[in-house]
């Protein structure tokens, strides 16, 4: 599955708005922690913008609660 960086437009941006997302291809990106905000998602394509699903959406909020990088989640500082 392909990886997208968070990449938000407007501001509060919600991580489940699959708008707020680019592509960056197959590879994970580099996302140095400590791990406190939202660096990229992986998650199944759709004309080049991630397809969200509610578990995926979980997946997120868990991963920003905890501070912790998740299968599909990744964090930056």
């Amino acid at each position: 599955m392909p990886w997208y960086v968070f990449n938000p437009i407007n501001s509060p941006a919600s991580p489940c708005d699959p708008n707020n997302y680019v592509l960056i291809g197959s590879s994970p990106p580099s996302c140095p922690g400590p791990n406190k905000f939202l660096c990229a998602i992986q998650a199944s394509d759709n004309m080049e913008i991630p397809i969200i699903t509610c578990e995926l959406c979980s997946e997120i909020a868990l991963a920003l609660q905890n501070r912790i990088d998740t299968t599909n989640v990744l964090l930056r500082s």
